[in-house]
């Protein structure tokens, strides 16, 4: 383990850390916009004297360098940066000061816990060998994620051995960080499913094809791919976020439009799941004489975690926090991210920073209106990144 006392340096730097978060989160920016908070990132990193490149891949993404001079291995450590179109319904202070912008997933933290991070190992950077690459990125959000591009197009991961990102939850309390080794998060999805029918007055329902009749049908079938067509020990999740038909209470609507998301764990399931869902909405369909447009649009891999590299993690981390404040999740989390194209290049370690204090009324789930975290995790999750790049180089050197 480094000889650093990072969690220490963190705390002391507590006040900073606070400032920078509150900045980002009172000023959010939506995915593909993030002009301002890179502008922001850019100036700390190269305030530290980091060479730092900005509009990777013409992005707002943001990398920086920190380059030892020693022979030794490179990490990356990624925070993303976007917020989501959430109207906030908190009264703090640095509350969003843009109407219907909010950062609701954590961003603020995350940005911020990189930031931080860096600054940390700058100032230990005569103790370290090899490089350290700091990626503050745009888009997580908004499939096909910013993450994907930057690898594909930004050459990010050029001469990069390991990387790492961790994440605000609030299924894990403040002052414990959880882990989950192999497979961590979801293969996602987005469909659109437009119905047409035949449009015409509520007393006559016999001359028209009732396209929210036939939406209502299509919503109910596709569970039944879930519970009967599914192996029930392989995770499915088919949700209908959006369900729009009709204008009027006297108008059979003559269309009707579905939107909603899949997730799933194993890669064979989801290649599989657009000829499954297409052939359920085109029988209910025909059963019912409407026409529909069907549009599936893959979101992000399944995030695996190296499992070797995160049991090393748990053991770093329980030595920086002490044991009892790691979590094992024991499963995996339906959700998403676009960290899984980094894991899916090189080994990566990604882990849950706990946000949640049930005393301050802090339980809100990310992407709630609501949604808030205690402060008081920041310190820990710039020290669990700047522990663990440290120990990583020493440890690989």
């Amino acid at each position: 383990m480094s000889d650093q006392d990072y969690l220490a340096m963190a705390r002391q730097g507590e006040a900073d850390w606070l400032a920078l978060r509150r900045h980002f989160h009172q000023y959010p920016e939506l995915s593909n916009q993030e002009s301002r908070t890179a502008a922001r990132c850019a100036e700390w990193l190269r305030d530290l004297g980091l060479e730092t490149r900005t509009g990777i891949a013409g992005t707002h993404g943001v990398l920086a360098t920190l380059d030892s001079g020693k022979p030794g291995p490179t990490i990356l450590l990624r925070g993303d940066m976007d917020a989501l179109p959430i109207e906030e319904n908190n009264s703090h202070s640095f509350a969003s000061a843009h109407s219907g912008v909010m950062h609701a997933c954590g961003h603020d933290v995350h940005t911020t816990c990189v930031l931080g991070a860096a600054r940390l190992l700058h100032q230990t950077r005569e103790q370290l060998k090899g490089r350290v690459l700091f990626l503050l990125q745009p888009a997580e959000e908004l499939p096909p994620g910013g993450a994907k591009v930057m690898v594909e197009e930004g050459g990010i991961l050029e001469g990069v051995d390991a990387a790492a990102a961790l994440h605000v939850f609030h299924g894990v309390h403040a002052g414990q960080l959880g882990f989950q080794p192999g497979t961590m998060l979801a293969n996602t999805a987005r469909f659109e499913i437009r119905v047409r029918g035949v449009g015409g007055h509520a007393a006559m329902p016999h001359q028209t094809v009732d396209a929210v009749a036939v939406g209502v049908q299509i919503y109910q079938a596709l569970q039944y791919l879930v519970s009967r067509e599914n192996n029930p020990l392989s995770p499915l999740v088919i949700t209908t976020g959006s369900f729009h038909g009709g204008n009027a209470p006297n108008v059979i609507a003559g269309e009707t439009i579905l939107k909603g998301t899949t997730r799933c764990l194993e890669d064979a399931l989801s290649e599989k799941l657009p000829e499954m869902m297409e052939r359920v909405i085109a029988g209910v369909c025909q059963a019912t004489r409407a026409e529909y447009e069907f549009n599936y649009l893959p979101g992000y891999p399944a995030l695996h975690c190296d499992p070797e590299l995160t049991e090393w993690a748990i053991t770093r981390t329980g030595w920086l926090l002490g044991e009892e404040n790691i979590v094992r999740m024991g499963v995996p989390v339906m959700g998403g991210e676009d960290f899984s194209y980094i894991a899916r290049e090189v080994p990566s370690i990604f882990f849950w920073l706990g946000i949640r204090n049930e005393e301050k009324g802090i339980i809100h789930p990310v992407h709630s209106p609501q949604f808030d975290i205690d402060e008081s995790a920041i310190p820990l999750g710039v020290a669990a990144l700047a522990q663990l790049a440290a120990d990583y180089l020493r440890e690989k050197a």
